[in-house]
């Protein structure tokens, strides 16, 4: 396994990462789960997919395998914050304003969103790998940055995986049950503890191509 951490100010450097990003995020989301978010027939990508975003993606022999979004509490983008507060101010239908309990907005805290591996991955150690190291590289994005708090909005069963693989995750919301794929979901929170080395990163980075061939 590869990874690799970006925005999008240095996602052309790992070719087309972010668009299969994107693509396994529709697969899950949209394809599997049923969610009602924005997408076209290849790939999911909302309003939160702007300069604020960063992300943790992994590869295996080149192919996108798993990924996250991450976002401090402090982001504003136009009229949207990070994906909790909006909702808690009512403008995310899906998503009950009660959700988080009370407004954060914090340099201490960075929000984590869209959290997907790929069917791809087949046994339990390969899926409990992949997912250590997209949430510790949101760990380090974060904690570089100077945040000591990570908060997601996550199935319930992510909390048990979390703390099985020594992530100190928790419960800081009332469950709710999502309309769109009948799971429970809740605000679990965790301190941004490395809980291994820091991750190491892609050995090479794509070269930018020339545009035209040159002239003979």
């Amino acid at each position: 396994m590869e990874h690799v951490t970006f925005n999008l100010s240095t996602l052309h450097l790992y070719g087309t990462a972010f668009y299969d990003f994107l693509r396994l995020r529709k697969s899950f989301f949209v394809d599997n789960l049923g969610w009602h978010i924005p997408h076209d027939d290849t790939v999911e990508m909302d309003q939160y997919d702007n300069p604020k975003a960063w992300y943790s993606v992994v590869l295996r022999d080149g192919a996108v395998i798993g990924g996250a979004r991450a976002m401090a509490t402090t982001a504003t983008w136009g009229s949207h914050t990070y994906m909790l507060r909006d909702a808690v101010k009512g403008k995310l239908i899906d998503i009950p304003p009660e959700v988080l309990g009370r407004d954060i907005v914090s340099a201490d805290m960075w929000e984590c969103t869209r959290l997907v591996i790929s069917d791809d991955v087949t046994t339990q150690a390969e899926r409990s790998a992949c997912l250590t190291v997209i949430v510790q590289g949101l760990i380090d994005v974060a904690a570089d940055q100077g945040a000591s708090q990570l908060i997601s909005l996550s199935p319930l069963a992510l909390m048990r995986a979390l703390r099985q693989l020594g992530f100190g995750a928790e419960r800081i919301g009332e469950p709710y049950t999502n309309d769109n794929d009948g799971r429970r979901y809740a605000v679990l929170s965790m301190p941004t503890t490395r809980i291994i080395p820091m991750v190491p990163r892609a050995t090479h980075m794509v070269q930018p191509q020339l545009l035209h061939a040159p002239s003979v």
